[in-house]
């Protein structure tokens, strides 16, 4: 039975070919073979292909298994960790308190 796919915009598409495009090249750098990365990373080769030409059906811990393969598991932390478009809607949201007014201080006569 085929799995459901969820039908992905264009561009997203398209950073998920060059991430798949990005992998295989990090694999090819190390002169490790698909079977290698594959068995190493607990999926079959047929996962890896489609991950390496940007199925956008393959789960997101099967990439962060073959980041870990490849050694590039680190760059992971990277990812949303300056959230520019988070922050500047959090502070539209922030309201400007005002300080209360100091009291006069009473005469002492």
């Amino acid at each position: 039975m085929a799995k459901n796919t969820i039908p992905l915009l264009p561009s997203i598409q398209r950073k998920l070919e060059i991430l798949g495009e990005n992998l295989r090249m990090a694999r090819l750098r190390r002169a490790l073979s698909a079977e290698m990365v594959a068995e190493r990373a607990g999926i079959s080769r047929q996962t890896l292909s489609a991950l390496e030409n940007g199925s956008g059906s393959v789960a997101m811990a099967t990439y962060v298994q073959v980041l870990f393969v490849l050694g590039l598991d680190g760059d992971l932390e990277m990812l949303a960790k300056d959230d520019t478009l988070g922050r500047t809607l959090q502070d539209a949201q922030l309201t400007i308190r005002k300080r209360a007014r100091k009291a006069k201080p009473k005469d002492k006569t």
